[in-house]
């Protein structure tokens, strides 16, 4: 008994943290988390802010002079901008749902030792995370080729599947997932498809909540592929219009003098700075609230295969 106080006491000399050491450590979590907070806080009080007052003062934490134009500005484009959330949501539904399928398959199949072409495979998937094809082959593959221009599917397939998730994947099903487990529903009869949808699938919540918010995040804020592939604007995604709205607003603050009386009038009282942070926060908050509720099986996804007991 002796002996194993002496141990443990041991144990704790070389586990305990002083005082001075665990208050510069949270110093320093609470210097990353205003890191963190304030730049959204001050996003969100330009928001709320006149035009008037954020070209006469400039930005503050504290609207100086509060106001809802910039929201009323996007609500205008009420019809259009629902619209647009029906598509960035129907996009990062299907597209999250598709890739997560695409994915995991993937990264089971490349953690089979059985797997004839295991090797080649793994080679395919990884160049990609080293080389990249470029933007114009690309769209030529994506548009001529795969005839996926001006079409929902545009939005969604480039985005699918990524060489990284694949290995996250294969990592999390090599180091967790047992060979008995496998060995044993194969001895049972099991075919492949049922061994992965009713055996693997259900005990891999947290690869698949990883993967599930990297793709929700690139879906929901991508306006990139509307840039590149569609036309039509009843396609556009969310981040699309408002980055369109924007753009259109510049152009016509920029042409104000061109204009008519009361059109230009219009356009000088447009809140352009206000309206870009009351996009930004538009875009943030379902992120934000979906975050908490997956944190931890993202953690326990991103950690895999790091400490291995």
């Amino acid at each position: 008994m002796a002996k194993h106080a002496v141990y443990e006491n041991g144990l704790d000399k070389y586990n305990r943290v002083k005082k001075s050491t665990n208050v510069m450590f949270n110093l320093i979590f609470i210097i990353i988390s205003l890191a963190c907070v304030v730049p959204v806080l001050v996003v969100l009080s330009i928001s709320l802010s006149s035009e008037e007052s954020i070209r006469q003062t400039g930005y503050h934490m504290i609207p100086t002079a509060l106001s809802g134009e910039a929201y009323r500005y996007i609500a205008q484009q009420g019809t259009m901008i629902l619209k647009a959330l029906g598509v960035s949501v129907f996009v990062t539904v299907l597209g999250t749902v598709l890739g997560i399928l695409l994915t995991t398959s993937m990264g089971y199949v490349l953690s089979q030792k059985n797997y004839k072409l295991n090797g080649l495979m793994t080679w395919i998937v990884f160049i990609p995370m080293v080389f990249n094809g470029g933007l114009v082959s690309s769209y030529y593959i994506n548009s001529n080729l795969l005839g996926l221009k001006d079409t929902i599917w545009a939005l969604i397939l480039p985005l699918a599947v990524s060489s990284f998730n694949v290995i996250i994947c294969k990592t999390f099903f090599k180091s967790t997932i047992p060979d008995g487990l496998i060995e044993s529903a194969e001895i049972d009869g099991a075919s492949q498809l049922r061994i992965f949808f009713s055996i693997i699938l259900p005990i891999s919540l947290p690869v698949i909540a990883t993967i599930g918010l990297f793709l929700c995040f690139g879906y929901w804020n991508d306006w990139f592929q509307s840039m590149l592939y569609i036309e039509n604007q009843d396609l556009y995604s969310l981040q699309a219009l408002l980055n369109n709205l924007m753009s259109n607003a510049d152009a016509l603050a920029r042409n104000a003098s061109s204009m008519g009386v009361s059109y230009a009038m219009l356009v000088a009282t447009m809140p352009k700075e206000a309206a870009r942070m009351a996009v930004a926060i538009l875009i943030v908050l379902p992120v934000a609230f979906a975050y908490p509720f997956f944190q931890k099986y993202f953690i326990s996804g991103l950690t895999v295969g790091a400490v291995k007991g």
